[in-house]
């Protein structure tokens, strides 16, 4: 929740293990308006995303969000149907029609496309080994050494991630 605005509400989604969103940490906007619950909040993709239902301002197409709208479906719900979004994509609602033709065409090259996407864009802050994230880690505790390893490894995921970004201008 938006202290200062509590029309907009912000939440994390994981994608879904076994999708080509698993791995994936995917900031997600529910603007609630005036006429809320009684009309349905517009849904956005903060993180960039491939996929049929999200256009490319982020926008969702699900719907949930439109004509199957219930006063008493809370925001939970809609959430979870975001999440579900992820596991079954809608080709024929698509709002990104590359991707839409992708998934019905060529499901390698869509899945390929999205992992791509989701590897460059929606990864997660990085935690090292031992230390845990979340409400019950310990942010002031002692930090793990870094060894002359880590920096190579971080410098190969960095050229990786280039090289993904250098792929995905050619597409």
């Amino acid at each position: 929740m938006n202290d200062e605005d509590i029309t907009d509400i912000q939440a994390t989604i994981t994608g879904p293990a076994g999708t080509p969103y698993a791995g994936g940490m995917f900031r997600v906007k529910l603007a609630l308006g005036k006429d809320f619950p009684s009309a349905p909040p517009k849904g956005y993709f903060l993180t960039k995303i491939f996929h049929p239902n999200v256009a490319s301002n982020g926008e969702i197409c699900v719907n949930t969000l439109k004509k199957d709208w219930k006063a008493d479906l809370g925001i939970r719900h809609v959430l979870l149907v975001i999440k579900c979004l992820l596991i079954v994509p809608n080709a024929e609602s698509a709002l990104n029609e590359e991707a839409g033709k992708l998934l019905l065409e060529a499901y390698d090259d869509y899945a390929a496309r999205a992992k791509m996407i989701t590897e460059i864009h929606a990864q997660g802050p990085k935690v090292a080994k031992g230390e845990t994230s979340g409400e019950g880690s310990n942010q002031d505790g002692p930090l793990a050494k870094k060894h002359a390893s880590d920096k190579k490894i971080s410098a190969d995921r960095k050229k990786l991630l280039k090289d993904k970004k250098r792929t995905l201008k050619r597409l």
